[in-house]
């Protein structure tokens, strides 16, 4: 009888979307050769998958823990995890769509005999849920005034450390699957829409730190959040409009940014009577790669000279504790630049309130740990196919780094009730 398990790493939890997976088959020949194959489908039903060689040991027992990937599938190497970080779309560009965080994914796993393409008899096959959702967290969804959004509560009454999570300007909408994973690790977040969800503008002209300012304050007065102040995780545009709330607004302890550009881009904003406007573009640094995908990586005019430097973020000014995490090969911002020198100008001004973490091989799109590599997307200023960047397996390991970083660097220094 063969035998495939897949079980997490911490028994007696749930398995989560974030965590790893133990992958193991027993039962198999003596040194026989297999392929295993792990395959998930997103809500719009779109097929994920990834696959591997292996040979069965001499007691015909296969430990991916400790089992090297023999070379022609997804990835080789001793990858415990490969199954998981190299699952990749069957129809190009695809991201991963995940809206329901109340639903797991469902992973199915399966080995078959030999290593031919395509692959020879299913020998064994298991099914595993992947949860966004530790039992016990609680989603509400937020209609406080003006704001829109879900938080997401750890299980308890105690008072937590808060974070707000805005996602970039990529479509609209609201984007839960972050807020609800920190959850699951103690942080109550808010994951907060600004545009194109329910009746917030669709197509905004410019953006107000007011609709931020009022999240921060329903955040620093909800009595499950401890204070004394908020942390704030952004994500390209996000990352931006988290930068400009730690330069105007008070009682912001720690900034996470993703891949932000340190300066306002596609929409100008507003805050009280001041305007800051967009950081031109120019079109004719637009390079095409094949089948009219974009490499638009050089059309931001640079931040740091006149006349970008008005549309520079005032960082200086920020009190909280800044966290640049960057892609050394993102395609939409030259974000590894642009935090090197953003942290160049707070060193100069005696500052010390900064620390970047710099992947190389990583892309743009930087997602929680097993998130599908995103490498291809829609430009949110020119609105066409255009290249995000990244590599198969150094950003997925990006991804599985920078996870753990982002909370212990928020546990460290919001954790001061």
């Amino acid at each position: 009888l063969i035998a495939l398990a897949a079980a997490p790493h911490h028994m007696g939890s749930t398995g989560l979307f974030d965590e790893p997976l133990a992958i193991a088959v027993q039962g198999l020949g003596p040194r026989q050769p297999v392929t295993l194959r792990a395959s998930l489908r997103d809500e719009t039903g779109e097929l994920f998958q990834a696959c591997a060689r292996y040979q069965a040991g001499h007691d015909g027992e296969l430990d991916l823990a400790h089992c090297p990937a023999l070379p022609g599938g997804s990835f080789c190497g001793l990858e415990p995890m490969g199954l998981l970080w190299a699952l990749q779309p069957q129809k190009p560009f695809w991201y991963m769509v995940k809206k329901d965080m109340q639903r797991p994914i469902l992973l199915q796993l399966e080995v078959f005999d030999g290593h031919g393409d395509p692959p020879g008899r299913l020998l064994a096959q298991a099914q595993h849920e992947r949860a966004f959702l530790r039992d016990g967290v609680r989603r509400v969804p937020v209609r406080d005034g003006r704001i829109r959004g879900t938080l997401f509560l750890p299980p308890g009454e105690d008072p937590f450390p808060g974070i707000i999570d805005i996602h970039g300007y990529t479509g609209g909408g609201l984007f839960e699957h972050r807020a609800s994973l920190l959850a699951n690790h103690g942080f109550a977040t808010l994951a907060l829409a600004y545009y194109r969800y329910e009746d917030l503008p669709q197509e905004p002209t410019e953006i107000h730190l007011e609709y931020f300012e009022e999240a921060l304050n329903y955040m620093l007065q909800h009595p499950q959040v401890g204070g004394p102040g908020v942390g704030l995780l952004g994500y390209s545009k996000g990352a931006d409009l988290c930068l400009a709330m730690a330069a105007f607004l008070k009682n912001i302890t720690a900034v996470v940014s993703l891949n932000g550009s340190m300066a306002i881009t596609i929409v100008p904003l507003c805050y009280k009577d001041k305007t800051i406007p967009v950081l031109a573009i120019d079109e004719q640094r637009v390079k095409v790669i094949d089948s009219n995908i974009l490499d638009l990586s050089d059309i931001l005019m640079s931040p740091f000279q006149a006349p970008g430097n008005q549309s520079l973020i005032p960082i200086e000014k920020a009190e909280a504790q800044l966290l640049f995490i960057v892609g050394q090969d993102d395609h939409f911002l030259k974000s590894d630049y642009y935090a090197t020198e953003v942290c160049k100008l707070l060193q100069a001004q005696g500052k010390e309130n900064f620390q970047i973490l710099s992947y190389p091989g990583t892309g743009h799109c930087i997602d929680p740990p097993f998130f599908p590599l995103y490498p291809i997307g829609n430009h949110p200023i020119l609105r066409k196919r255009a290249v995000m960047g990244g590599e198969l397996g150094a950003h997925s390991k990006a991804q599985l780094h920078a996870w753990p970083q982002i909370q212990a660097f928020f546990h460290k220094y919001l954790n001061d009730n």
